[in-house]
């Protein structure tokens, strides 16, 4: 046996006299184990493919879902304050009805309206606003708004004289500042 049928046969690799040391590479075949074994492989890696598109695609679904939620729960934020409103308008306009028919009868009337208005103030605060009420107090710019100044003896300078508007906070939001007039000290 020549020298390149020997390594032929014991590496499996074929040598070209012409090619001067080049090699090509042949497969050995596969045993019927190895065979089951990669097609076993495959057969798993197509599976986990299969589960990584569905999980892709469910994800996408998800974040399309939650955006439209967010989206509808933006819109329709305010419709429990609006159903609780529509019943005081609805007594506001029962009272009108009820003064048009009725000659001029200002008790009644007045303690209709009084009533309406306390069920809107519970409305109101049922939804989180709270009213500023800043007559007597401190000024505070962050909650009251000054339109002017008025020399008081009676009450002490910086302090709030008189309230023109109240202000409203929602929770710990200032909605509205009270609009105030503030006391100084009169002139000497």
């Amino acid at each position: 046996m020549d020298r390149n049928t020997d390594n032929e046969s014991k590496t499996g690799v074929e040598t070209s006299d012409a090619g001067a040391g080049a090699e090509a590479l042949v497969p050995e075949p596969l045993t019927t184990a190895e065979l089951e074994d990669l097609k076993s492989r495959a057969a798993k890696a197509d599976d986990h493919w299969e589960r990584l598109l569905r999980a892709t695609a469910d994800m996408e679904n998800f974040k399309k879902r939650a955006a439209r939620d967010r989206e509808e729960a933006i819109r329709f934020a305010n419709e429990a304050l609006i159903k609780k409103l529509i019943t005081v308008l609805d007594n506001f306009d029962m009272a009108l009805a009820a003064a048009q028919g009725q000659p001029a009868n200002a008790q009644s009337m007045q303690a209709g309206v009084a009533m309406i208005y306390q069920q809107l103030r519970q409305v109101m605060l049922d939804s989180g606003v709270e009213e500023l009420d800043a007559t007597g107090k401190a000024f505070d710019p962050n909650f009251h708004e000054a339109v002017s100044q008025q020399e008081s003896a009676d009450v002490p300078e910086g302090r709030v004289l008189q309230q023109l508007r109240k202000g409203y906070k929602l929770r710990d939001r200032l909605i509205r500042p009270a609009t105030v007039i503030v006391a100084k000290k009169p002139a000497a």
